[in-house]
């Protein structure tokens, strides 16, 4: 994507919600989710759970770029389970979101479009029951400045609302901080006009 974005939208916590289709249950969970290290065990927590369940299909989309992503449909029919639950979760424009729809078998068989239904509603009840968070990308920075232009440097950092993680204030005074990419051009531009001893991006 050739805009920049300065932000994105996630989910604060876990959610659960149900549907129900012709003796079908869909027991969708939402889980904020940045780690795909993480998603074995919450499927693995999940079968545990709801070991009578035929199905665990899920989907995520994850980075601040919403970049990665993934559908699964754990044995039901191509594209009718994995792919509705990614749909509902980019209709919502999130990230950082893995929504897991537990089914339940009723003895009635649903088709592909019955399927997609329930997967896809399943899905948009679980996010609609999320509160929405608005995560604001951020660079760090360590700022080295000699002691009389402290407050100087302090005023800068707290008006354009910059996170200060680390200071340790002797001779010289270092601040880490972190700054958000809508205003990263500004606060560096107002620090460098003091005579700074280093300012350089942590990784």
């Amino acid at each position: 994507m050739s805009e920049k974005i300065n932000a994105y939208t996630s989910i604060a916590d876990t959610q659960i919600a149900e549907f129900k289709d012709r003796g079908s249950r869909f027991i969708a969970y939402s889980f904020p989710f940045s780690e795909l290290r993480l998603l074995k065990p919450i499927v693995e927590q999940l079968k545990k759970e709801h070991f009578k369940a035929v199905h665990f299909c899920y989907a995520f989309r994850m980075g601040t770029n919403g970049l990665q992503y993934r559908a699964n449909d754990d044995g039901e029919p191509a594209g009718s389970a994995g792919k509705p639950i990614l749909g509902q979760i980019d209709s919502m424009e999130l990230t950082d979101v893995l929504v897991v729809v537990v089914r339940y078998f009723g003895g009635t068989l649903l088709g592909v479009p019955g399927l997609i239904n329930a997967y896809k509603t399943a899905t948009r009840l679980v996010l609609q029951e999320n509160k929405l968070i608005t995560i604001e990308i951020t660079n760090a920075y360590q700022l080295e400045i000699n002691y009389n232009y402290y407050n100087d440097a302090l005023v800068v950092l707290k008006k354009n609302n910059c996170i200060i993680t680390h200071q340790d204030l002797q001779l010289f005074c270092i601040i880490d901080f972190k700054v958000a990419l809508a205003v990263e051009e500004t606060v560096l531009k107002q620090l460098h006009l003091m005579p700074l001893l280093q300012l350089h991006k942590i990784s």
